[in-house]
């Protein structure tokens, strides 16, 4: 009996964190934090340029179309607004232009993705079309 006494009283007697176990948690919460707004950030602004690359995407289906139907006779021939390639689209949401001149596709984005560029070339006007792409997005990680 008197061993039960005193166990009831030694856990009475502890209750809740001592202040250093708090200062523990509370700095790996910190570092967790520090580590994971930054990667954070990148990922929104990745998400955001994605909408910029998908700008491009109908300049490259009529690029492809116009070269399979034999439209260019040239990759200069390869402008917006000509050969069933679409003019160049009015800026909204993050895309602030995306524009056609001999085959190569540039879109730009707004401040909100650092005003970042994507660029891409064909590879020619005869079938299968490759695209390389290059831009800052490239550098920066965003695409």
């Amino acid at each position: 009996m008197k061993n039960i006494k005193n166990l009831n009283a030694m856990n009475k007697a502890q209750k809740g964190f001592t202040l250093i176990e708090l200062m523990i948690v509370v700095a790996i919460i910190g570092i967790l934090a520090a580590v994971a707004l930054p990667a954070y950030q990148t990922y929104t602004k990745r998400a955001e340029f994605s909408e910029v690359v998908l700008a491009t995407t109908p300049f490259k289906s009529a690029f492809e179309i116009a070269a399979q139907t034999g439209k260019f006779a040239a990759i200069g021939d390869a402008d917006h607004g000509t050969n069933g390639i679409p003019a160049a689209p009015v800026a909204s949401g993050v895309v602030a232009s995306v524009a056609m001149a001999d085959g190569v596709i540039t879109a730009t984005g707004t401040a909100d993705v650092d005003a970042a560029t994507v660029i891409y070339t064909p590879n020619g006007i005869v079938a299968p079309i490759q695209w390389e792409q290059s831009g800052t997005c490239v550098s920066s990680g965003l695409c």
